[in-house]
């Protein structure tokens, strides 16, 4: 928190940010890593990107900027962390003191732990597959697709009227799926297995289904032990990248065992992941499954900031999906910018991800939806490394009285609902402010769970913080829809805003609430 002081004192919020959009467009090596195909296999034209992924998710998180900020929280001190040579380099171009010997050997640790890691995995895959032969805990699938990094709410749950607004439920209707559909699966544990309008949903351990046969198991042992045998001798040739990856070779030396037929026809990430593209879906896709990273929000732009537009936010250039999901044509606009090519992207509309809870019936039938994205506190907040201040309780809680003040103004109630539960990270000053609200005649709070599309369709009109994905959402199902923007910071033609009006300042929002009401009046 003092490093933090020390930046916001000297107007360098952004070194951060920039530090880690330096670290997504440096290469590994230079001159070129030599990867070995026995670990990369039908990776290996993209090996480089692929250890620079793996590490920026890795190393590149929370844990680098909380080094960053320690080193600048203490005057003259250096930055202690575990990270190759080409990242050193990178924070001593950008200003900061790197302790060399002691990240090294730090980092030399995490390699070595890496690769025990990697051996264990080994052993539990081999007899997680020993264990499948003997007693095989799935029946034959079909053609099925495979939704990676799902919880319980991304399931379908029917509510009155059998409307559901999960990201499950809403790609069996959309058009462009995957047309011989026999089963949908995902990893949720515990989950008993479904039906959902004539398909099973089934609960499966691992992506890539254990192998099922003696010779393909042969084969996964044998490719084991020569790994393990060169994966310790390259860390002693400094080349590092193969015990760094072990686990994930291990992945795609299962996925290139495993018979075709048993592999989904398409597996389906979504954008919380979209920095590292896993080894194994580059064997899945030489197999013939489809490979997709789907967005299901929008909220991933940076702010217009004085006329220009930031740098693409960390990571997002390092992206390499052969196929996009994407919202619309802002959305297709920023990845293209992004990754630099010419991928295959599908622009499909607002994507439901997160069921959740069930509305209330009692919602007013005059009632203004309003959605925020909640501050946290601050020892957590600024481990982030935003280079903009707009997510703090100043605003956040200006944005939620302003827009109770200008709904009683017109007779509207305000359904109000916060982006997610984040338990005790949330802000104690927000927190404060959310009760008193809560007492105020015409202020109704829906549970953080329940799907926005729902609360949507119960209601006459949106607000939204800028730049949440709840605006686009309203937009598409036919309500007047704006973004509020309490601090008068945001510019209106930003094109994060995806084409919806940004309203600044509580003058501008309570003209927009009366002529609606007004409108509303004139139809009645």
């Amino acid at each position: 928190m003092r490093g933090y002081r020390f930046l916001k004192k000297s107007d360098n919020l952004g070194i951060i940010s920039t530090v880690k959009v330096a670290l997504t467009n440096t290469k590994i090596d230079q001159g070129g890593p030599i990867a070995s195909k026995h670990f990369f296999g039908a990776g290996l034209k993209d090996s480089e990107l692929i250890i620079r992924q793996y590490l920026l998710v890795n190393k590149g998180g929370v844990s680098l900027n909380k080094a960053l900020l320690y080193a600048l929280g203490k005057p003259g001190s250096s930055v202690v962390y575990p990270m190759p040579p080409e990242w050193r380099e990178v924070l001593r171009e950008h200003g900061f003191k790197v302790a060399t010997f002691l990240s090294a050997l730090a980092w030399n640790v995490f390699l070595f732990q890496q690769l025990a890691n990697g051996l264990l995995f080994m052993a539990k895959l081999t007899l997680k597959c020993i264990l499948e032969i003997i007693h095989p805990s799935v029946h034959f699938l079909g053609k099925h697709v495979y939704f990676d990094d799902l919880t319980s709410g991304n399931l379908p749950k029917p509510f009155h009227g059998g409307r559901t607004y999960d990201i499950v439920s809403w790609y069996k209707q959309w058009p462009g799926r995957f047309g011989e559909l026999e089963t949908l699966c995902h990893g949720v544990r515990d989950i008993a297995a479904t039906i959902y309008e004539g398909i099973p949903i089934v609960s499966i351990r691992s992506p890539v289904q254990f192998l099922t046969n003696w010779t393909a198991v042969i084969r996964l042992v044998a490719w084991g032990l020569a790994a393990s045998a060169l994966g310790f001798i390259d860390l002693f040739r400094n080349r590092w990248w193969h015990a760094l990856i072990f686990i994930e070779a291990a992945k795609g030396t299962q996925a290139r065992l495993q018979y075709p037929h048993r592999l989904a026809r398409v597996y389906l990430m979504h954008v919380s992941t979209y920095i590292y593209r896993p080894l194994w879906t580059y064997e899945a896709e030489k197999s013939g499954s489809q490979i997709t990273c789907y967005f299901y929000s929008i909220n991933c732009e940076p702010f217009k900031r004085l006329g220009r537009y930031p740098p693409i936010p960390f990571g997002f250039q390092a992206m390499n999906w052969p196929h996009y999901l994407v919202w619309d044509e802002y959305q297709s606009d920023f990845v293209r910018s992004a990754v630099g090519l010419d991928p295959r992207i599908d622009i499909v509309g607002s994507i439901p991800f997160h069921s959740g809870r069930v509305v209330p019936q009692y919602l007013p039938k005059q009632a203004i939806a309003v959605f925020d994205v909640q501050p946290m506190r601050d020892a957590f907040y600024q481990t982030l490394g935003i280079d903009f201040e707009y997510y703090v309780p100043k605003y956040a809680i200006k944005f939620l009285t302003d827009i109770q003040q200008a709904t009683e103004l017109v007779g509207r109630a305000m359904v109000f609902k916060r982006k997610r539960h984040i338990g005790s990270f949330i802000h104690p000053s927000y927190e404060r402010a959310m009760k008193c609200l809560s007492n105020t005649s015409n202020c109704l709070e829906i549970d953080p769970d329940t799907a926005a599309f729902a609360i949507i369709e119960h209601c006459e009109a949106v607000v939204s913080a800028p730049f949440t994905s709840t605006a686009i959402i309203g937009r598409e199902l036919g309500k007047p829809s704006i973004y509020y923007d309490p601090s008068g910071v945001c510019e209106k033609d930003d094109r994060a805003a995806h084409g919806i009006p940004i309203l600044s300042g509580p003058k501008e929002l309570q003209q927009w609430m009366l002529t609606l009401a007004l409108k509303h009046f004139v139809e009645d």
